[in-house]
């Protein structure tokens, strides 16, 4: 796994022998009030810590977050964790993808799960997260075998009406908020014959009447480009749309200011803009490394996707898989991994975690030096698979009064002693804070490429230290 690949092909090196598996086993978490950090054996009292257990605390936990304040320190925050996966015996269960059901008041969650084959299962909760449903298979075959994944891109369109798709294949809807899946389409391949790549949520957009009218979706495929050429890119984002609710597609239209991207995220701005968060190639001075070296840029469309801004480059390396919200004041929300760029703990163990990050003007900037750390860990694995314990995935929605939920893969809880790499998923309930920031910028006015705008302390409490 020395490349970006196919989720496909990246995945089945997860998949695991089931111990323990019962689909009678509800993923349940705590329906009373939240157990206090203090109280609990998986997050740390007054930081956003995780803490690897064989036997986590289920339900929601009293947590902190931080969000840093630019050489002033941090301001610590309240919220709430849970490990959606804490029944689950520590089972594979990776790539959770979210969306909030208004109309039920219904929280529905997909989540890529082995063993012995990674198929997705569904999972939801009428609680706003406080207990959730048994997993049951997306889709089966006529002899109830699972027969999907993996999915990406779940995405709502109102009334009960959702949508997923592996790669390539089949499309699959649901019109009954999630609990079956049995309307299908085809995912038709690129012009050249090949599948296209995709990993985010359509963009939906409607008329003055709330219809949908549109829909956009973004894919990718390898350029064939070597990857140790400083003047190639091995990666090409495309933009296809479909008028007909994603039962069929137009062509895909090569984007020039995607050239070097793969996985891109879509939102629409309050100004009426198009912002994509965009995954980029890994950068050639880190050629022969994991693809958790790519980084993370900003495409903005203001012509309802016909042209694309060049990219502004927020970190060349170690940060991707953003989702995007919009709040209703207009700022935007950017959640995402941070695989690469933290340093080590003392003990030599690698780190890794889920921050966000807040655009006050369309997407157009994004204010690096007041982000949020909602979550970080230290693995414990070094050497070949120090990976192990990576983050993976970030899926942010927000409830109507006003709280954010940002769902993450983790491997936080990964042992050198383990035969293959297992994930849990990780829910983080926290809000956006009106507290007030100084006006340094020092890290948004560093190259993009520095060590200061890519390494970072996660537990270093003087970010003067940092700032040079």
């Amino acid at each position: 796994m020395n490349t970006h690949t196919p989720i496909a092909t990246a995945i089945f090196v997860l998949a695991l022998s089931c111990t323990g598996c019962s689909w009678r086993t509800p993923a349940k978490g705590d329906a009373s009030p939240a157990v206090r950090a203090e109280e609990n054996n998986l997050v740390a009292s007054k930081t956003p810590e995780l803490i690897a257990t064989p036997n986590p605390t289920p339900g929601w936990l009293g947590y902190t977050i931080e969000r840093v304040n630019g050489s002033a320190g941090r301001t610590a925050l309240s919220a709430h964790f849970q490990l959606v996966t804490a029944a689950w015996g520590h089972e594979n269960a990776q790539m959770p993808n979210l969306v909030y059901m208004p109309e039920k008041k219904r929280l529905l969650m997909t989540i890529e799960y082995g063993p012995p084959t990674v198929r997705t299962v569904v999972i939801h909760s009428d609680d706003l997260g406080a207990t959730w449903s048994e997993r049951r298979w997306l889709h089966t075959n006529e002899q109830g075998k699972p027969d999907v994944g993996i999915t990406a891109g779940l995405t709502y369109f109102g009334n009960g009406f959702l949508t997923t798709s592996p790669e390539s294949g089949t499309r699959y809807f649901s019109r009954d908020y999630g609990m079956t899946w049995t309307e299908t389409a085809p995912v038709p391949k690129g012009a050249n014959g090949r599948d296209l790549y995709h990993w985010d949520p359509l963009l939906v957009d409607r008329d003055r009447s709330g219809q949908i009218v549109r829909l956009a979706e973004t894919r990718w495929n390898e350029t064939g480009a070597r990857r140790d050429d400083a003047k190639s890119k091995y990666s090409q984002g495309y933009l296809w749309f479909s008028e007909d609710l994603g039962k069929s597609w137009g062509r895909e239209t090569p984007v020039p200011a995607w050239h070097g991207v793969n996985e891109i995220a879509l939102v629409r701005a309050r100004n009426g803009d198009i912002v994509a968060a965009c995954r980029t190639d890994n950068p050639v001075r880190f050629t022969g490394e994991l693809d958790m070296y790519s980084g993370m840029g900003i495409s903005i469309s203001r012509d309802n996707g016909a042209t694309w801004s060049d990219l502004n480059p927020l970190y060349e390396y170690g940060r991707h898989h953003p989702s995007l919200v919009v709040l209703p004041n207009g700022d935007i929300v950017m959640s995402y991994v941070v695989r690469i760029g933290y340093t080590d703990a003392k003990t030599g163990f690698p780190r890794f975690g889920i921050e966000a990050v807040i655009s006050h003007d369309n997407g157009k900037t994004w204010d690096l030096d007041h982000k949020y750390i909602l979550a970080h860990w230290t693995g414990k694995i070094t050497g070949r698979n120090s990976w192990w314990g990576l983050s993976q995935t970030t899926s942010t929605v927000q409830l109507p009064d006003g709280a954010l939920l940002t769902t993450f893969g983790t491997g936080f809880r990964n042992e050198p002693t383990q035969p293959l790499c297992k994930m849990d998923v990780g829910l983080v309930r926290w809000r956006v804070t009106d507290r007030p920031v100084n006006s340094d910028r020092a890290f948004r006015d560093s190259p993009y490429d520095s060590e200061l705008r890519n390494t970072f302390d996660p537990k270093n409490s003087n970010p003067r230290s940092q700032i040079k």
